[in-house]
Protein backbone atom coordinates (compact mmCIF):
# COMPACT_ATOMS: atom_id res chain seq x y z
CA UNK A 1 0.00 0.00 0.00
CA UNK A 2 1.22 3.58 -1.05
CA UNK A 3 1.13 5.78 2.17
CA UNK A 4 0.41 9.48 1.49
CA UNK A 5 0.59 12.06 4.22
CA UNK A 6 -1.39 15.08 4.15
CA UNK A 7 -0.31 18.46 6.38
CA UNK A 8 -3.52 19.86 7.62
CA UNK A 9 -4.98 22.74 9.75
CA UNK A 10 -7.83 23.14 11.51
CA UNK A 11 -11.57 24.14 9.68
CA UNK A 12 -9.48 24.17 6.38
CA UNK A 13 -12.23 23.62 3.33
CA UNK A 14 -9.30 22.37 0.87
CA UNK A 15 -7.53 20.27 3.61
CA UNK A 16 -11.73 18.63 3.75
CA UNK A 17 -11.41 18.26 -0.63
CA UNK A 18 -8.00 16.76 -0.86
CA UNK A 19 -9.14 13.98 2.34
CA UNK A 20 -12.25 13.58 0.66
CA UNK A 21 -10.75 12.68 -2.61
CA UNK A 22 -7.92 10.30 -1.51
CA UNK A 23 -10.58 8.30 0.71
CA UNK A 24 -12.04 7.24 -2.44
CA UNK A 25 -8.90 5.93 -3.82
CA UNK A 26 -7.94 2.00 -3.36
CA UNK A 27 -4.53 0.93 -1.91
CA UNK A 28 -3.48 4.19 -0.03
CA UNK A 29 -2.72 4.43 3.38
CA UNK A 30 -3.29 8.11 4.46
CA UNK A 31 -1.31 9.98 7.29
CA UNK A 32 -2.83 12.91 8.72
CA UNK A 33 -0.48 15.46 10.23
CA UNK A 34 -2.45 18.22 12.29
CA UNK A 35 0.14 20.95 12.04
CA UNK A 36 -1.82 24.24 12.14
CA UNK A 37 -1.42 24.52 15.84
CA UNK A 38 2.29 22.89 16.19
CA UNK A 39 4.66 24.72 15.01
CA UNK A 40 6.82 21.75 15.22
CA UNK A 41 4.76 20.18 12.53
CA UNK A 42 4.48 23.42 10.82
CA UNK A 43 8.43 23.98 10.69
CA UNK A 44 8.23 20.46 9.56
CA UNK A 45 5.59 20.67 6.30
CA UNK A 46 7.62 23.85 5.27
CA UNK A 47 10.89 21.83 5.03
CA UNK A 48 9.81 18.66 3.92
CA UNK A 49 7.57 20.92 1.29
CA UNK A 50 10.35 22.95 0.65
CA UNK A 51 8.90 26.17 1.25
CA UNK A 52 5.46 25.15 1.01
CA UNK A 53 3.58 26.52 4.07
CA UNK A 54 -0.43 26.51 2.68
CA UNK A 55 -2.33 23.98 4.05
CA UNK A 56 -2.86 21.38 2.74
CA UNK A 57 0.58 19.58 1.90
CA UNK A 58 0.23 16.81 0.35
CA UNK A 59 3.13 13.90 -0.06
CA UNK A 60 2.84 10.57 -2.11
CA UNK A 61 5.70 8.59 -0.15
CA UNK A 62 8.47 11.15 0.05
CA UNK A 63 7.68 13.14 -3.17
CA UNK A 64 5.76 15.85 -2.79
CA UNK A 65 3.07 16.70 -4.95
CA UNK A 66 2.04 20.34 -3.82
CA UNK A 67 -1.91 21.20 -2.32
CA UNK A 68 -5.16 20.43 -3.20
CA UNK A 69 -4.80 22.56 -6.53
CA UNK A 70 -1.87 20.63 -7.16
CA UNK A 71 -3.71 17.22 -6.77
CA UNK A 72 -6.90 18.00 -8.48
CA UNK A 73 -5.21 19.50 -11.33
CA UNK A 74 -3.39 15.61 -11.46
CA UNK A 75 -6.70 14.15 -10.89
CA UNK A 76 -8.26 15.84 -13.59
CA UNK A 77 -5.32 15.51 -16.01
CA UNK A 78 -5.47 11.58 -15.42
CA UNK A 79 -2.27 11.23 -13.44
CA UNK A 80 -2.65 10.52 -10.02
CA UNK A 81 -4.15 7.38 -9.89
CA UNK A 82 -0.69 6.58 -11.77
CA UNK A 83 1.53 8.45 -9.04
CA UNK A 84 -0.81 6.44 -6.11
CA UNK A 85 0.35 3.23 -7.49
CA UNK A 86 3.95 3.85 -7.88
CA UNK A 87 4.03 5.38 -4.50
CA UNK A 88 5.36 8.56 -5.48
Amino acid sequence: MTKVTVYTTAFCPYCTCALSLLRKKNNITIEEIGAGFSPKKRAEMIARSNGGYTYPQIFVGDTHIGGCDDMMALERAGKLDAILANGG
